[in-house]
């Protein structure tokens, strides 16, 4: 597990960082991702990289990722973790746009290495207004 651990924890450090090209050396070329932003999903590493770089766009004073109550279960070359992402950005004039989300996070042992190949980050929804709720509470 600490291996699995270690793995998520430099993804998170590269997201903060905004280093793109350690963020992808977490996810295998297979990716497959259901993200909360823009796309329905996302298949393959090239176009999971074009994704990272769009969202990392929006966060123009720099990128804040958190990962809370983390749960990790593995068995063989496969694991599964889920967790709470409080996540986004700084905003140039230094206010934070914040939110709690959910995220879901699959790897499977290649060559020696975790690597994620299945990713999914979701908010709640409030089904009368069809809107995203950003500041639910874990």
């Amino acid at each position: 597990m600490n291996a699995i651990k270690a793995v998520l924890e430099s993804w998170q450090q590269a997201v903060v960082e905004e280093d793109l090209d350690k963020i992808m050396s977490h996810y295998s070329e297979d990716i497959v991702s259901f993200d909360a932003v823009k796309a329905l999903h996302i298949v393959g590493k090239a176009n999971y990289t074009a994704h990272w770089e769009y969202c990392m766009q929006l966060c123009g004073g720099g990128v804040i990722m958190e990962i809370h109550q983390l749960a990790m279960h593995a068995a063989g070359d496969l694991a599964f973790c889920h967790y709470l992402s409080r996540c986004g950005s700084v905003q140039d004039f230094g206010e934070e746009n914040i939110g709690w989300m959910r995220a879901t996070v699959c790897l499977r042992l290649q060559h020696g290495e975790w690597k994620i190949v299945h990713e999914h980050f979701s908010s709640p929804f409030d089904p009368e207004s069809g809107k995203a709720i950003f500041d639910a509470q874990p």
